[in-house]
């Protein structure tokens, strides 16, 4: 996948014809490996969930409070797989190649593999004892059995019911896109629609063109966290502004936000470089309170920074140009990171912490070591907005320039490595793109539904003025950060608010600067806040110290949001 888009760009340099049908194949293969690192992920227990506590983790007794969850779960993903079945069937009957000799429908093939085998690794993963197990099948076989029959269709309270079962097993664990799944199918159960337009949908996401820059960019990225890339940063970075009262927060947050922004998941920087930034701000003399407060919130500052996944995935569930949001989210991203930077440095002044001596020796030795790193954020901009490139093949030149210094230059990391590499990467992918792919085809409904119309008609009547709307726009996004991951919120709340934000007058790449930014805050926002979630687990503290290290750092990031909204010409100064 990596070699298909590089392949292109070599031979238009020497004007021949490259790969057959090569961005069909890539698009596919995103299709393949996101249900491939789905697959991985079940395995490991990984997919993506709002709870830290694990559903399927071999309990050794049936817990009926507990075996209520993983049949909800269970009976979702046999369901999925049986839609993904159906559609396969379809495509065969009336087969469409999308390259020589490969019809579309053996390409569909992983997606009703994908789900059986995440339903066996959920099943197997339920109990260590293999009567147990059995019992968990035989309910699953019972309830799908049952919902054939039609008469059920017609009981008024078994939606709330199945309903509160679906949001019982999130509490308990489930996999986010069991919620979206299982909302989806009950919606289209309802609506007698056949529940293949379900994996139709998450077809349709998936193959987009410009997806597979989210598995290129995130492997980018974690070859990157692997090396000890990072450590010849933070002393490039050090060199450059340790000079600075707090400079070493600054260079902590400068970090982050370029790791997030190539890994797409705050939650990867703060694992990868927690354990290297936190005792580096100790030693300097912060806080622990500071210290953990800045090492939560600078792990998703870099998702207003091209190439950033959520970026990326708004551009193509809401339908404009990527490239435009990449250059709408330089600025807003850029005065996050000033107005983070500038409290940092106040608190190195109030904390009386001790600061270097500027040395041009020591930032020219760092450069010389950090260099080939330090050229990656000049290569992304040139290729996006340089015209030479596609997205997609920017990302896949990329991680091949990144594979090469950190395999072949500087020998960070050998070949041994590599598949850990993979396999952390595909585990991230698989538990974001299957949640797209889900999350599209309860979208679907609600459009077929006609939702959006509804809700534009209701704003109309309620609200009349375009700054009371960004108002409520801004509590409604802080609330749905609070409760969904931002790549859920995305395919399911752009389709509804970009109506609204149309009839106010608002630009597209404006409203979507807006929502990214709001949703970044969610990160730091309880009870879901992902980010602290995964910095007391890091760093093992417990939450409530968390949320009084993040506090100042929230109101910071608030005042920002505020600043973004309600000053549009942030965002939309490339448009001019």
């Amino acid at each position: 996948m990596v070699l298909f888009p590089a392949i292109e760009v070599v031979s238009r340099l020497f004007g021949t014809t490259g790969i057959v049908a090569s961005p069909v194949l890539v698009q596919h293969l995103t299709l393949y490996i996101g249900f491939s690192g789905a697959i991985i992920a079940s395995r490991r227990n990984k997919l993506l969930s709002l709870s830290n506590s694990l559903l399927f983790n071999n309990d050794n007794q049936i817990v009926w409070a507990k075996i209520i969850a993983k049949v909800t779960t269970i009976v979702v993903v046999t369901v999925l797989a049986l839609g993904a079945w159906n559609l396969v069937m379809i495509e065969k009957e009336f087969p469409t190649d999308i390259a020589p000799f490969i019809p579309r429908w053996v390409a569909l093939l992983i997606m009703p593999i994908g789900f059986a085998s995440i339903a066996f690794h959920m099943i197997y993963n339920s109990y260590s004892k293999l009567k147990n197990r059995v019992i968990l099948v035989a309910l699953i076989i019972l309830i799908i059995l049952l919902f054939q029959w039609e008469v059920l269709r017609d009981i008024n309270l078994l939606p709330y019911i199945l309903i509160a079962a679906i949001l019982f097993s999130l509490f308990k664990g489930a996999p986010i896109f069991i919620g979206l799944g299982g909302l989806a199918l009950l919606f289209f159960w309802r609506d007698w629609t056949p529940i293949s337009a379900i994996s139709a949908e998450t077809y349709r996401i998936v193959v987009s063109p410009t997806l597979p820059t989210i598995p290129l960019f995130t492997l980018a990225g974690y070859m990157l966290a692997e090396s000890k890339a990072s450590e010849r940063l933070v002393l490039l970075f050090r060199a450059l502004f340790g000079w600075i009262p707090g400079g070493t927060p600054v260079v902590l947050v400068l970090l982050c936000g370029f790791f997030t922004a190539l890994t797409g998941g705050s939650g990867v920087t703060i694992l990868a470089l927690g354990g290297l930034l936190m005792p580096v701000l100790i030693k300097e003399g912060y806080s622990k309170k500071f210290s953990l407060g800045l090492i939560t919130v600078a792990g998703s500052l870099g998702l207003l920074f091209p190439p950033s996944l959520p970026l990326i995935i708004y551009g193509v569930t809401a339908g404009i140009s990527i490239k435009s949001v990449f250059l709408a989210g330089i600025i807003p991203g850029l005065i996050r990171v000033g107005m983070i930077g500038s409290w940092a440095v106040w608190q190195g002044k109030v904390q009386s912490v001790s600061k270097h001596n500027f040395n041009l020796t020591k930032i020219i030795s760092a450069l010389k070591n950090a260099k080939w790193e330090a050229m990656i954020p000049f290569f992304v901009l040139f290729g996006i907005f340089g015209g030479y490139t596609t997205l997609v093949e920017t990302a896949s030149l990329i991680s091949v320039y990144i594979f090469i210094i950190e395999f072949v230059i500087y020998k960070d990391l050998k070949f041994n490595d590599l598949r850990k590499i993979i396999l952390d990467c595909s585990t991230l992918i698989g538990g974001v793109l299957i949640i797209l792919g889900v999350a599209m085809g309860l979208t679907s409904y609600l459009v077929d539904a006609q939702i959006p119309l509804h809700l534009l008609e209701w704003v109309k009547s309620t609200i009349s003025s375009k700054f009371v709307f960004l108002l409520m726009l801004n509590i409604f996004l802080l609330a749905v950060g609070c409760l969904m991951d931002i790549f859920s919120a995305i395919i399911i709340v752009v389709p509804l608010i970009t109506p609204l934000g149309a009839y106010f007058g608002i630009d597209p790449i404006h409203l979507a600067i807006i929502f990214i930014a709001n949703l970044e805050l969610g990160f730091l926002t309880p009870p879901v806040g992902m980010n602290l979630f995964l910095s007391s687990y890091r760093f093992e503290e417990p939450m409530s110290n968390i949320y009084k290290s993040t506090l100042p750092f929230f109101v910071v990031m608030l005042l920002s949001v505020i600043a973004i909204t309600y000053i549009p010409i942030l965002s939309t100064w490339p448009l001019k």
